[in-house]
């Protein structure tokens, strides 16, 4: 029997124009899918009840800080446009090909399942353990398709950041997963109705 010799393994780079729409979408869901269950194991290690950061809070508080959050980020993010060239927003096309040929409800569907998934993980369990900065500094080193430029690796780490303090000032996960998910589904709106020039 041969012996299996992990310097034999070679890791070869993919760029997105090479993985076809099923595969992309395969992607993007296992990977929140991972980042669900690392966050629950996380948390679990911590001795916290998982599902207790969902219990619906009283008020609407957590409303207000969400979408405010959002607001900001949107309003940040539509200057962003205007004014920084388009090459060094880039992000490799990535959130084009996830969003620009999406039906609606499809949309609206990856958007929350990216917002639960993330802050179950990263405001929930990580930022329990680390505080909001190293979370941010985390946050913004996954999503690596922004570390090319350092505008967009600076507009993470503070939308971050951000997530985290609306956490704690309402101490519940729902205002970050509503502000995730409001920036998430208006910016692929954006995109999936965007004219192209």
């Amino acid at each position: 029997m041969k012996k299996f010799d992990i310097r034999r393994l070679k890791i070869k780079p993919v760029s997105i124009d090479q993985i076809d729409d099923r595969m992309l979408l395969i992607n993007l869901y296992a990977t929140q899918a991972i980042t669900l269950v690392i966050g629950f194991i996380w948390l679990l290690f911590q001795h916290r009840n998982p599902f207790l950061l969902f219990v619906l809070p009283e008020g609407l508080k957590f409303l207000y800080f969400g979408a405010g959050l959002a607001a900001a980020v949107i309003a940040l993010d539509f200057l962003s446009a205007r004014f920084v060239p388009d090459e060094a927003n880039d992000d490799g096309g990535v959130n084009d090909r996830i969003f620009k040929h999406r039906a609606i409800w499809h949309v609206v569907v990856l958007s929350l399942i990216v917002s639960i998934c993330e802050e179950t993980l990263f405001r929930g369990a990580i930022q329990h353990q680390f505080g909001p900065y190293w979370t941010s500094i985390i946050f913004a080193t996954i999503h690596v398709r922004y570390l090319k430029h350092w505008i967009p690796t600076g507009l993470v780490f503070a939308i971050s950041y951000a997530l985290g303090w609306i956490y704690i000032q309402t101490d519940t996960l729902w205002a970050p997963i509503l502000a995730h998910f409001l920036i998430d589904m208006i910016m692929g709106f954006v995109i999936r109705f965007r004219r192209e020039e």
